[in-house]
């Protein structure tokens, strides 16, 4: 992988920042994501993040029955 220097205003690299790791990924990725994108390529595979790794399957445990009594009383 190669480096690359850019300048860039301090109050976008902080908001990139605080973006990026929002969604559990890093400046790099996202700037790499939209040079693809930009240049005609396919964008990379998003990256998970580690919350979503955390609860995926967990609604297999949850019980229908009860989830079902809950979206009758919400929608009444």
């Amino acid at each position: 992988m190669q480096k690359l220097t850019l300048s860039v205003e301090g109050a976008v690299v902080n908001r990139a920042k605080r973006y990026a790791a929002a969604r559990g990924t890093s400046v790099s990725q996202l700037v790499q994501s939209l040079l693809h994108m930009v240049a005609g390529g396919a964008a990379p595979a998003r990256v998970e993040p580690p919350v979503l790794a955390r609860l995926k399957g967990s609604l297999k445990r949850a019980d229908k029955g009860e989830y079902h009594a809950y979206l009758q009383k919400k929608y009444r």
